[in-house]
């Protein structure tokens, strides 16, 4: 029998650690044979005991090799010469990528066969083997990354009385069914790649930067530190009729859930570009990447018919009680604001969708955080006093309580105000270079 290494053809005179990148480059690639006991000339030269051989082989494979690719290894003893050689049959696998469980689904793991030897996949390769084999859907794919955590998420889970072991994440879809994290794990974990980020601006444009936030970790974390931001930025008043008080937003704490539920859950992960929020003095923006569903438009979801990009991840929503029900939230943004036309509220292109959060309180120059008047105003009176308070500063602007404090700190962080005690004896006076 001649043996000749070909892009099919592997020769080994023995045993090695190294047979196994070459049974993962055959399952990735085309398939081939192995045979152990020829050396790269051609030349038998034989195994001394092949049961035991098969035996360490089949274990090795078993071991070091994922995802399980021992249903497509077939092993054969051949008599070449009175010699003993073992023949290694290796089927293309059903589940590629396959890649050595210590490395990881990355280059350094993940082999393919180029001409006579096994060579490390590049990444575009390892995502083109995984979109073939899993599909184009997000949530199911494989994560690339399999060194997961989910301290932040199982704590979520907790205080909702809700397990988060092996067997739940399973059934949610965070586990393929043999043990491969995916997509929708990874945008559970701690180890989650995309972001949220925010920016407050003074006015109604982006000329005037005002503050900035990034939120990354799970997006169960995510969700929860944006909208503690939110709230933050949602300022109260309140009206009086006789003796009893009402409290008011700027912005309806309805719309505001749903506005960020619907650009976490329905985001088109796979674009890397980040979630934006975006505040200013008369309205808020919550712009997500990907637009509607192909064939759907905005009346289509109007009508509170919708097919959900992301169902598994709005199925662990579902269950932790973020979300009602499928379709609902845009509808509950509307009701929020009755009277205004969907269009003004909600735009959509192939690629985006934005919300747009009116603000309910009047604006007025006086009411915008951080307007030049209100910056006027005070540096005025404390060219005639020596310091000011917030009340003095609420009194000038024509502010709220909250509003008139970040102007004050905004002032502060500039250097153009400092700060004097703490507490409720906090003043504010200009420095000593400016008096």
């Amino acid at each position: 029998m001649i043996f000749q290494e070909s892009e099919t053809v592997e020769l080994k005179q023995e045993y090695s650690e190294s047979i196994r990148k070459d049974i993962i480059a055959f399952a990735n690639t085309d398939g081939g044979i192995m045979y152990i006991g020829v050396s790269d000339s051609g030349e038998t030269v034989g195994v001394s005991s092949p049961d035991q051989l098969i035996q360490r082989l089949t274990n090795m494979v078993r071991d070091s090799i994922m995802p399980d690719v021992t249903m497509f290894v077939h092993y054969t003893i051949l008599d070449s010469g009175h010699k003993n050689i073992v023949r290694v049959a290796v089927n293309r696998g059903a589940n590629r990528p396959y890649y050595m469980s210590a490395k990881g689904m990355k280059p350094e793991g993940v082999f393919v066969r180029q001409g006579t030897s096994a060579a490390p996949a590049t990444e575009a390769a390892i995502r083109q083997m995984i979109k073939e084999t899993d599909g184009d859907s997000y949530e199911a794919t494989r994560s690339l990354d399999q060194s997961l955590t989910f301290s932040y998420a199982a704590a979520v889970f907790s205080r909702q009385n809700a397990a988060l072991e092996k067997p739940q994440m399973k059934t949610l879809g965070l586990l393929s069914p043999d043990g491969i994290y995916t997509n929708l794990g990874l945008l559970l974990s701690d180890q989650c790649p995309h972001i949220i980020k925010a920016a407050v601006f003074s006015g109604t444009d982006q000329s005037r930067f005002q503050d900035r936030r990034e939120f990354g970790g799970s997006l169960l974390k995510q969700m929860e530190d944006a909208y503690a931001f939110l709230d933050a930025h949602n300022e109260k008043s309140a009206t009086f009729a006789g003796l009893y008080r009402t409290d008011h937003r700027a912005y309806p704490e309805a719309a505001l859930r749903e506005a960020l539920l619907n650009a976490i859950v329905h985001r088109d992960y796979a674009y890397s570009a980040p979630t934006l929020i975006s505040i200013y003095g008369d309205r808020m923006e919550i712009i997500s990447a990907g637009g509607l569903m192909a064939g759907f438009t905005l009346q289509d979801v109007m009508t509170g018919f919708s097919i959900c990009r992301n169902p598994k991840l709005a199925n662990i929503f579902y269950r932790l009680d973020l979300i009602e029900a499928y379709g609902t939230g845009l509808q509950k943004i509307m009701n929020a604001y009755p009277g205004q036309a969907p269009d003004r509220l909600l735009q959509v292109t192939e690629n985006v969708f934005k919300v747009t959060l009116p603000c309910l309180r009047p604006v007025t120059s006086a009411a915008l955080p951080d307007h030049g008047s209100g910056r006027d105003r005070i540096l005025s009176r404390l060219a005639d006093t020596d310091e000011i308070t917030r009340s003095d500063a609420e009194e000038l602007t024509g502010l709220s309580s909250s509003s008139a404090s970040r102007l004050l700190r905004q002032l502060v962080k500039e250097g153009i105000l400092e700060v004097i005690g703490g507490g409720r004896n906090t003043r504010y006076r200009l420095p000593t270079s400016r008096r």
